[in-house]
């Protein structure tokens, strides 16, 4: 299992005018309606992986992870039902991934070499690197157009969908969908996941929402999700600068209703933190956000 994004194949999105004059998007051609428009959705901004392989080297079995991703990654290998198998630990092994670069996790070889050596292995990975330490150095920067102003609809402490420390400190800022997006802070894009088009409240049935993933110099990540489908205009590996337009707002995943949902993020051992934020005010003093207040962009 992966933690990354991953780009499907190519698919089509339909949209038509219901009765009411609104616009309706559908993955299924609508039997009913003729004045239907298609549009093809492609997978040029897929974001790399991280991959464990097997090779064979002689009398030995090396596990090497390719991290294919733009940062640093953890990943976490584990052994099924190995036979006559050493050079392993027992339960797990876990590896910090230099980024775009692959990686020796192990060599195996057999305990007794006139007996067949055997095992199957599952991995997960994890983007960011273990250990970094949150130390942004100015007050982010509101992520949109400057002078605009929008409410905070949930931030900590107010937990209603953000539970769990991925989330905790996450902020959601209530926009209308096509609002410009702008960078919080520079650094490198390192996951983009751009062709979801519907948004449910239901988290059972939600599909993923569209989103830009951010590594900054300090080693933390910040977070853009439920972005307009198609509106993303950079790529991962680009490295971006604070203030930079970088998509429009939208209502994708699991969401009741159009929103900016915002967070940083750092790797706190093979699973995602959120941090606490501050945004820049006048004069670029801190301003923590608060739910039921209203954001400005300086």
């Amino acid at each position: 299992m992966l933690a990354v994004a991953a780009i499907s194949d190519a698919q089509s999105l339909y949209r038509y005018h219901d009765e009411h004059g609104n616009w309706v998007y559908t993955d299924r051609r609508p039997d009913s309606v003729r004045d239907v428009e298609e549009q093809l959705l492609t997978a040029s901004a897929a974001s790399p992986e991280v991959k464990v392989l097997r090779r064979v080297v002689d009398d030995r079995v090396e596990l090497v992870a390719d991290n294919g991703c733009f940062c640093p990654a953890e990943v976490a290998v584990r052994l099924l039902e190995p036979v006559n198998v050493t050079g392993f630990d027992p339960q797990m092994k876990l590896a910090v991934l230099p980024a775009r670069e692959p990686t020796l996790i192990a060599t195996l070889k057999p305990g007794d070499h006139t007996r067949l050596m055997s095992f199957g292995f599952e991995y997960r990975a994890l983007l960011g690197e273990p250990g970094v330490q949150h130390a942004p150095p100015e007050p982010y920067r509101a992520p949109f157009a400057v002078a605009q102003q929008f409410m905070v609809t949930q931030a900590y402490p107010d937990q209603v969908t953000h539970v769990g420390p991925a989330f905790r400190y996450a902020v959601d800022i209530a926009m209308p969908v096509g609002t410009q997006v702008y960078a919080a802070r520079g650094g490198t894009v390192i996951e983009v996941a751009s062709q979801f088009f519907e948004a449910t409240a239901d988290p059972d049935r939600a599909t993923r929402a569209n989103l830009i993933r951010v590594l900054h110099p300090d080693g933390t990540m910040s977070i853009y999700a439920h972005l307009n489908w198609d509106s993303i205009r950079v790529r991962p590996g680009q490295i971006i600068k604070r203030g930079e337009y970088i998509a429009d707002s939208g209502n994708t995943g699991f969401s009741s209703g159009p929103h900016l949902h915002f967070a940083v993020q750092r790797n706190a051992g093979m699973m995602h933190e959120s941090l606490p934020i501050v945004f820049a005010g006048p004069g670029g003093k801190p301003v923590t956000p608060k739910s039921g207040t209203t954001l400005v962009a300086y």
